[in-house]
């Protein structure tokens, strides 16, 4: 694969020309918001949300800290284990080491986030920070393996960006079974390098799981006796706040405080169980959107009928089920899945509508294979949450799943006897 054009060397440029330049390269999206001058993120149109893959330049994106510079050339990941170290550069992995591809649907501990009322601070993602790609790269178990790591115990991996600041480490931790189950050292995109925004050259890319696990621009990784707590490595700077401090779903105001390990990584069980006093964002929780009709315009029936598109996706676990309601949730009717079907990636679903002129609110709500179902809305009672009656507001905004936000209002056009639509009455 030919390297990308990576445009002008941005670590010192302002968040702001950053985020034209990718709307600009990217052309299927639009800021979403640039909160304070501390995140990079855009996202895109509802229309998006009706294809199985995502193209890259639709799909979202969000940091933290500005694309470092980086010459391929040069890059490298420092990997430590139980029984040695190793370097690999980007032909390492390429050539030296077994190549496979993933569909993973990626998606943002923070999406959802903008459902939230009260309004929690950072991005304020609706629906529209999750997408869908073919991530092509080496197994992390075959790059474990050249370090002695051949099974897992209870030990993590630990991976530290090169997007870190001299004072502050943007690691994260990941039990080491995933790591060896079916993570990969990614380089390429739907066929493509990486772009820049997306990691160039090498991510980890960790399927199922919120994209903070999947961290960019990767330079280190190193199995651990435990997640990495603050002063566990052996660099300058605070080294636990991505993982200790946030993307963790607590109320407001309460400290979640350190752990070195949790029971669960299953992001809702630890909910559910209260195993975890406050839940560390991992799996992807059970969520729908519907990408077609996209309100954007009014629609005509063909036939008699309006066909509704959507995607659904659950992390590790499988959808099962999806219900489609277009009279704003007073009834349902399940709607039909197909489309490709890989582990970790969203399924298409399709409803056939008929639908009367005039306005209507249409929703979509999935369930998993362990028989979880979207809540309607967000709810600061934690209590109804627990019993699955609704998702906890908490103070990060993190993985939220209500439906109820997530629908579109669609105005219908009455279709003449010739199958022509005409405005409705």
């Amino acid at each position: 694969m030919d390297e990308p054009d990576r445009g002008p060397e941005r670590r010192h440029g302002s968040r702001s020309e950053e985020i034209a330049a990718i709307v600009e390269r990217k052309g299927g999206v639009v800021e979403v918001r640039d909160e304070a001058d501390r995140y990079t993120v855009v996202g895109p149109e509802r229309g998006t949300f009706a294809d199985w893959l995502t193209p890259i330049g639709e799909h979202y994106v969000c940091h933290r800290n500005l694309v470092p510079d980086i010459d391929a050339e040069e890059w490298s990941v420092s990997v430590a284990g139980p029984d040695g170290e190793a370097t690999f550069d980007v032909a390492d992995l390429r050539e030296s080491l077994p190549t496979v591809a993933v569909a993973h649907t990626m998606e943002c501990a923070g999406n959802g986030r903008g459902q939230h009322v009260p309004e929690t601070g950072s991005v304020q993602w609706g629906f529209e920070a999750a997408g869908t790609a073919f991530w092509t790269g080496t197994p992390l178990s075959s790059v474990l393996r050249e370090v002695g790591v051949e099974g897992a115990g209870d030990r993590w991996l630990t991976m530290i960006g090169g997007d870190s600041l001299e004072e502050e480490v943007f690691a994260r931790s990941v039990p080491l079974g995933k790591a060896l189950d079916d993570c990969l050292l990614a380089f390429g995109m739907n066929g493509q390098p990486l772009p820049p925004e997306h990691g160039y050259p090498v991510r980890v890319v960790v399927p199922g799981w919120y994209g903070v696990n999947s961290v960019k621009w990767v330079e280190e990784l190193r199995v651990t006796d435990a997640m990495v707590t603050e002063g566990a490595l052996d660099r300058p700077g605070s080294h636990a706040h991505w993982q200790q401090d946030t993307y963790r779903i607590h109320p407001e105001g309460a400290d979640p405080g350190e752990n070195e390990s949790v029971p669960e990584a299953d992001t809702w069980a630890q909910f559910e169980s209260g195993d975890v006093e406050h839940p560390y964002t991992f799996d992807q929780t059970v969520t729908s959107v519907i990408g077609s009709p996209d309100g954007e315009a009014p629609v005509a029936p063909r036939g008699g009928t309006v066909e509704v598109l959507g995607v659904a996706w659950a992390g590790d676990d499988a959808v099962t089920r999806v219900d489609v309601s277009t009279d704003d949730g007073e009834t349902w009717a399940e709607a039909s899945l197909f489309g490709p079907d890989y582990d970790c990636a969203w399924r298409l679903f399709r409803h056939a509508w008929d639908a009367a002129p005039g306005g209507h609110t249409l929703l979509s709500r999935a369930t998993d294979e362990r028989g979880r179902t979207q809540p309607a809305t967000i709810s600061q009672d934690w209590e109804r949450a627990r019993a699955g009656e609704a998702f906890p507001w908490n103070e990060g905004g993190y993985a939220a799943n209500a439906y109820r936000p997530n629908g579109v209002r669609v105005t219908v056009e009455r279709e003449d006897g010739d199958g022509r639509s005409a405005e409705a009455d």
